[in-house]
């Protein structure tokens, strides 16, 4: 079965009445996704989207049996909206929100520790199984069924890679946007290392961009763990002025192995596939799988 989602998975809504949250769960429901509920605070008891409204993450597991959820909240109460998840016992949590307070993070990364529950993002489009579960909000179309893994800090380079992999005659098992803040649940190395234990992943797409260390630690644990599946990787901001921040909160260069050089050069030593251009992730991923 790809990684963390599949079309058994059953997701619930936090936010679910707003905005964003209705937005895009039609779409996740659109998609084929089982959206089992959702949650707004006072308004439990109620029917949103032909969906149950719950008071509270919990009571929403205990009457759907949801195991995953994504959450739509204003950033002052995203925390505890995953902090209340993970105490419900949700395995994955999808945390699409942007502006989360550092600090906020670090207590939340804290609470996580020990607990059976995975964050992916904040900050991040989500994570889509293709042709079975959409938990995101990246456009369900761009991602065809296949046998290429994708991790990426971008939102936008997430699509555009699926779309390189699809053009070029492959498709996409999972596809993970880990999200660009300072402080993020699921790691580019850890994604990488459930791309490398997943029987339906051939391959791996792995884009970064400039700031912090997280490309380098895939790449080192790629290597020592023999390289086992082929991995193309590019990294965003080749052009970016050093300790300027670029787009993402976490996209700052600070220590020498911060700037996109030296995180492509560390990936090429370790035997990554590295392009300079995001147009040639598909290209050079079919040349390498149709050899």
């Amino acid at each position: 079965m790809s990684i963390l989602i599949n079309k058994n998975s059953k997701i619930l809504v936090q936010g679910f009445t707003g905005t964003e949250g209705t937005f895009h769960a039609t779409q996740m429901i659109e998609y084929g996704t089982q959206v089992v509920g959702g949650v707004t605070p006072g308004k439990g008891g109620t029917l949103h989207l032909d969906r149950p409204v719950f008071n509270s993450v919990a009571d929403g597991v205990k009457q759907t049996g949801a195991n995953v959820s994504i959450i739509f909240v204003p950033p002052a109460f995203a925390a505890d909206a995953i902090m209340e998840a993970a105490e419900a016992g949700i395995e994955l949590v999808v945390c699409i929100t942007e502006g989360i307070p550092v600090q906020d993070m670090v207590k939340v990364k804290s609470y996580l520790q020990g607990k059976n529950t995975r964050l992916v993002g904040p900050n991040c489009p989500g994570v889509i199984t293709a042709g079975e579960c959409k938990v995101g909000i990246m456009p369900g179309f761009v991602f065809m069924k296949g046998r290429v893994g994708i991790v990426s800090k971008s939102g936008t380079l997430t699509y555009e890679a699926a779309d390189q992999v699809a053009k070029a005659g492959l498709g996409i098992s999972t596809a993970v946007g880990i999200g660009g803040d300072p402080i993020i649940g699921t790691t580019t190395k850890e994604a990488v290392e459930l791309f490398m234990n997943d029987p339906e992943t051939d391959a791996i797409v792995m884009i970064g961009e400039i700031g912090g260390g997280m490309e380098a630690e895939a790449a080192r644990w790629i290597k020592a763990n023999g390289n086992k599946k082929p991995v193309v990787g590019f990294i965003a901001g080749q052009t970016a002025p050093p300790g300027r921040r670029m787009g993402h909160a976490g996209a700052i260069v600070g220590g020498a192995e911060d700037t996109a050089a030296a995180k492509m050069q560390i990936m090429s030593e370790c035997g990554i596939h590295v392009v300079s251009s995001p147009a040639d992730i598909g290209i050079k991923m079919a040349s390498i799988l149709k050899k």
